[in-house]
């Protein structure tokens, strides 16, 4: 079916003219890990990019998992990564991990380094509602979480890191892109965010990645690549912490 309509021999010549390949440096192994980073992986929380992940173990970090909806404690970490996923299907029983919530919060407030995004944001907030019904979730962001029958931010997005954030970003603008139905209720103006948005709707239509503690936590979802090594720098960030 090709060769009927495709010059096999004028194709194998053309290739006989390509400029050989440059060799390829192997990926080097990745270090010793001296950081361990906790991460939510169960049926509220699932959306994380496995070369993300991957790029823990090259910052030197070792990814520890635990279940947010039957663990009753948090491993031994030095940080903790909360991504996104549906928490509102699976609301009862997080709410019903009181441990859980308790020990998060309470190591939020003592200032573990931890990253959350969208789903993750939603979790640390004080209720979640959905279909008429509320939960409380572990409450260290001093909002409601609020389920809409439309998309509240839905597409690619773009913000500059503040100077309050915590890793100490690039100031180049970041993009990144959220999807979100979920909006945040009952915000205290003076909150502390780490980016202003250019393009999207982060948190309030103007400001995304939340700051309490040593806590980040917006609805952007973040790629690592090399113009924006996030996880990285948020490695780094904790390794310095428990260096302190």
């Amino acid at each position: 079916m090709i060769a009927a309509s495709v010059d096999l021999d004028q194709l194998q010549n053309l290739t006989a003219t390509a400029p050989a390949l440059e060799d390829v440096a192997p990926t080097p192994a990745p270090p010793t890990p001296d950081i361990r980073i906790g991460i939510a992986q169960d049926r509220a929380f699932g959306f994380y990019y496995p070369d993300d992940l991957e790029a823990f173990a090259q910052a030197g970090a070792k990814l520890v998992p635990f279940d947010a909806l039957h663990d009753p404690s948090l491993p031994d970490i030095d940080g903790l990564f909360i991504g996104g996923g549906f928490p509102e299907t699976q609301m009862s029983a997080l709410s019903a991990n009181q441990p859980l919530r308790h020990a998060i919060k309470t190591a939020i407030e003592n200032g573990l380094p931890t990253y959350a995004e969208c789903g993750g944001l939603m979790y640390l907030c004080r209720s979640l509602n959905w279909q008429d019904a509320q939960a409380e979730m572990v409450g260290v962001v001093p909002a409601d979480a609020l389920m809409c029958a439309r998309p509240q931010g839905r597409g690619y997005t773009r913000h500059r890191p503040t100077a309050s954030h915590p890793w100490g970003e690039a100031a180049q603008e970041i993009r990144a892109h959220e999807f979100h139905y979920a909006r945040l209720e009952n915000l205290p103006e003076e909150l502390i965010y780490s980016r202003d948005i250019t393009r999207g709707a982060g948190i309030t239509g103007a400001k995304d990645g939340l700051v309490i503690y040593n806590l980040l936590a917006g609805f952007c979802h973040l790629r690592n690549t090399p113009s924006n090594p996030w996880v990285a720098r948020f490695v780094e960030f904790t390794r310095q912490h428990k260096h302190k």
